[in-house]
């Protein structure tokens, strides 16, 4: 099975004027900040099935409502898991997690500490841990780089999920985009924490950046530990397949090669056994 762990949908009014433009900036094209679930739909006909989730960031300007992603993925729901976003800058963050896991039908949990301007050891991300681990629900962490000017870099390190792992054992991460630029450290921590993966999104179109990142991933021996993403709508599933495949195209010389077993342990890992989601 191809498993996309990693896809969103939003609307432009959930889009700040400022996030916007410094997102079509960053890209050299207008941001993709209106997105149709039908469009959503076509791209996902490669993959099996699909995680979908959108972010609740009002620090840097994307504010999606959970319930946008509960009814796109209730018509859906052979195919599509929602994966629900809170933020703990809001007053009413834990009933919103209660609503959207007991009430709304949510499989899991999407943070981007980077976004919402908090410290993944805060204080007040406990009872969303103990409540996650409990219940079994994966948590997803975009940990790692991202654009907006005020999106601080002293919140964005993989390493820092290190203690988070040790306080909750049993809860299952993932790391976002190989938590880049610092795929080195992500490559060192997911191989030594056991409930801790990191997906492969949103790479690809930096060749060299991405080559690098599954060879460490590889000779650190936890490429085992990458799942499939895609980062949709910034890339779609069909692409990222061809991409990945392609990947040793900047090698030359005795450089050394993505293997086949990477490539394919990527394509065909059973992430939903792994993030408790049969």
């Amino acid at each position: 099975m191809l498993i996309d762990v990693h896809t969103h949908i939003w609307k432009r009014e959930n889009w700040s004027d400022e996030m916007e433009r410094e997102a079509s900036i960053a890209r050299g094209a207008p941001a993709e900040t209106d997105i149709r679930e039908e469009d959503h739909w076509v791209a996902m006909a490669p993959v099996d099935r699909a995680i979908v989730f959108g972010m609740r960031a009002a620090h840097a300007g994307l504010t999606v409502p959970n319930r946008l992603i509960a009814d796109y993925c209730a018509l859906h729901p052979e195919k599509l898991i929602g994966f629900a976003s809170i933020d703990p800058n809001e007053a009413d963050y834990l009933d919103q997690m209660h609503e959207c896991f007991e009430r709304q039908g949510f499989r899991g949990l999407k943070l981007g500490p980077i976004y919402q301007n908090f410290h993944v050891s805060d204080p007040r991300m406990k009872p969303v841990y103990e409540y996650c681990e409990k219940r079994g629900l994966p948590v997803l962490f975009h940990q790692g780089t991202t654009f907006p000017r005020k999106a601080p870099l002293k919140f964005a390190s993989p390493v820092d999920l290190e203690d988070v792992a040790m306080d909750y054992p049993d809860l299952v991460m993932i790391i976002a985009h190989m938590g880049h630029p610092w795929m080195d450290e992500t490559s060192a921590l997911i191989r030594k924490q056991p409930n801790i993966y990191a997906d492969i999104s949103a790479l690809y179109y930096r060749p060299w950046q991405f080559y690098n990142g599954l060879i460490i991933s590889q000779e650190y021996g936890a490429a085992h530990k990458l799942l499939f993403g895609t980062d949709y709508p910034f890339t779609t599933p069909a692409e990222t397949v061809i991409r990945l495949k392609d990947v040793n195209h900047v090698t030359a010389g005795g450089m050394p090669r993505v293997s086949d077993k990477t490539i394919y342990g990527i394509l065909e890992r059973d992430s939903l056994r792994l993030l408790n989601l049969l």
